[in-house]
């Protein structure tokens, strides 16, 4: 039982961040005029349209991961107009930036929530640190629950983050590349990214060096959450 309320837990806090994620790249590019994935039904913070364009990478994928790693994983995604985006690649960049940005919102949210209950006395810093355990309730139950959702918000969009951030396809990273090009620069960056199998190399290389680069991410991050502590 207490396995199936971790995944619950787990998966709601993923399938939540996920769908915040997809639904920030929808939202940006409608607003700056592409609205393939508005008419997809895609600016949305129900999970269902984002779970039936990616029901592997949604569904399938987080169950399985935390049944045999006791963590999660997954994607998800939302159309786009290629045209649009070469012909706009400023605003095809802040689409892609729009993602790790709600991912960055959803990390502040958990720190301003944490050090309300630890202001209010029913929240307090571990002794020891985890991925899903930054913050203890100083009473079982409802309390408890909260905190270990607080502390995946925390982690997990911390991740998502970072993550999305790496400039390697097909990572939010790569997208984001053209606002800092000239227009012409970043149009045959685009063609090349849209033209080429570099998706998967992309992934292979971000995965080996995401290794190196989370855990002393994530220890600064509790750090500034926790002034004083020192934690290592």
């Amino acid at each position: 039982m207490d396995t199936l309320v971790t995944g619950l837990q787990w998966y709601v806090v993923f399938l939540f961040s996920t769908t915040l994620h997809e639904a920030s790249h929808a939202l940006a590019a409608w607003r700056l005029g592409d609205s393939t994935a508005y008419e997809g039904g895609q600016v949305t913070l129900d999970p269902l349209p984002h779970i039936r364009r990616e029901p592997i990478g949604t569904v399938v994928v987080p169950i399985l991961s935390f049944v045999l790693g006791g963590w999660m994983m997954g994607w998800a995604s939302v159309p786009y107009n290629k045209e649009w985006a070469v012909s706009y690649p400023k605003r095809s960049a802040i689409m892609s930036a729009a993602g790790p940005a709600a991912n960055l919102a959803l990390v502040l949210l958990a720190v301003l929530l944490i050090r309300t209950g630890i202001a209010a006395e029913v929240l307090f810093p571990p002794d020891r640190l985890t991925f899903s355990h930054i913050v203890e309730a100083t009473e079982p139950g409802m309390m408890e629950s909260a905190a270990s959702m607080l502390s995946l918000l925390f982690s997990l969009n911390l991740l998502l983050f970072l993550f999305n951030l790496l400039p390697v396809p097909p990572l939010d990273g790569s997208g984001i590349i053209p606002f800092f090009l000239s227009h012409e620069t970043a149009q045959r960056y685009l063609n090349f990214l849209h033209n080429s199998p570099a998706g998967f190399f992309g992934l292979f290389i971000a995965w080996k060096v995401f290794g190196y680069l989370y855990d002393p991410m994530h220890l600064i991050a509790v750090n500034l959450l926790y002034p004083g502590y020192n934690y290592h």
